[in-house]
């Protein structure tokens, strides 16, 4: 067995990465690699010869193909809640946050379209049911932020099934506009995201 698999001896580096960041470094090469292709092509073995690491040191941290899509997964709901955070800040009004909010989450899919898709292919991942951080250490993720503008906007105390129907119309026009310009039913077009969200908030 390798001694240390998490040292790197390729191409005259050597201890590239420390005891700590190869996580993290085998997470960065995934999502360089998504963004190039769909996750059903991810290999654990390219991801390691990106990062200059042995296989074996992949699977010290992840067991399988599952383990790194679900970490891939986490890290893109920390993306979109950083994209969701900077979109409503210094907006004067719930409503107008709301839409920086809406406006955010397309954009988001544009531009991370195989990482978008596979995040809302895990079960559970929209707000029609108010989702769980994704781990201790983490901020809250975009979902659960989606939650909290709702209601925020709407109130907590509505009935529960108004409140739940709500969530869902907001979340399918968002949802819905994404899809349909990724799959390029509609022009992925700024002018376009505008108009589709400022109108369902009129």
């Amino acid at each position: 067995m390798i001694e240390n698999d998490n040292t790197v001896n390729m191409g005259g580096e050597k201890n590239r990465y420390h005891h700590g960041d190869l996580r993290a470094a085998l997470i960065a090469e995934g999502l360089k690699l998504i963004g190039s292709g769909p996750a059903e092509t991810l290999s654990l073995r390219e991801i390691a010869r990106n990062a200059g690491v042995s296989a074996t040191a992949v699977y010290r941290h992840f067991p399988d193909k599952a383990a790194l899509l679900s970490a891939l997964c986490t890290e893109g709901h920390a993306m979109m809640a950083a994209a969701f955070e900077k979109a409503m800040a210094g907006k004067g009004d719930r409503m107008a946050a709301f839409i920086s909010m809406g406006r955010a989450y397309v954009q988001f899919a544009l531009a991370h379209p195989a990482l978008f898709r596979l995040m809302m292919a895990q079960p559970g991942a929209g707000p029609a049911r108010a989702p769980q951080p994704c781990a201790e250490d983490r901020p809250e993720d975009g979902m659960t932020l989606l939650v909290r503008a709702l209601d925020d906007l709407y109130g907590r105390d509505m009935p529960a099934g108004l409140r739940e129907a709500r969530r869902l119309k907001s979340w399918a026009l968002v949802h819905g506009l994404a899809m349909l310009m990724l799959d390029g039913q509609v022009p992925a077009e700024p002018a376009l995201i505008d108009a589709v969200i400022d109108a369902h908030a009129i």
